[in-house]
């Protein structure tokens, strides 16, 4: 007769859910019960921070277009403004690049848009 060895199913859910939580502090990436805990709290916030971080790069780029534009004479809300009215279909990701790194082709967009 043989011995049945238990518990391989639960030893690997348990290590399963510690692998996630390596570099957490204290008990939490060691302790199960702190860990799941842990857990639950930093995927609802990875969930947040995903939303987030769209919301603050549309407005780091709103900014440097604003600071590109205001150096040109215009003002934000002209300047994009004046792109729908030229119909001018550039996103704002685009042209805070195009402000920051090709200054140039930014002037000319707005020479465009400028009466």
């Amino acid at each position: 007769m043989t011995r049945v060895k238990r518990g391989t199913i639960a030893h690997k859910k348990r290590e399963r859910l510690l692998r996630y939580t390596k570099g957490f502090r204290w008990g939490r990436k060691s302790k199960e019960r702190a860990a799941k805990e842990a857990l639950l709290h930093a995927w609802s916030r990875t969930f947040r921070g995903r939303k987030e971080k769209k919301r603050d790069f549309r407005s780091l780029w709103q900014v440097k277009i604003n600071a590109a534009a205001r150096e040109r004479g215009l003002t934000y809300g002209a300047f994009m403004s004046g792109l729908k009215k030229e119909r001018i279909a550039l996103n704002r990701k685009i042209l805070a690049e195009l402000a920051e790194h090709e200054p140039s082709v930014f002037d000319k967009i707005l020479h465009r848009i400028k009466p």
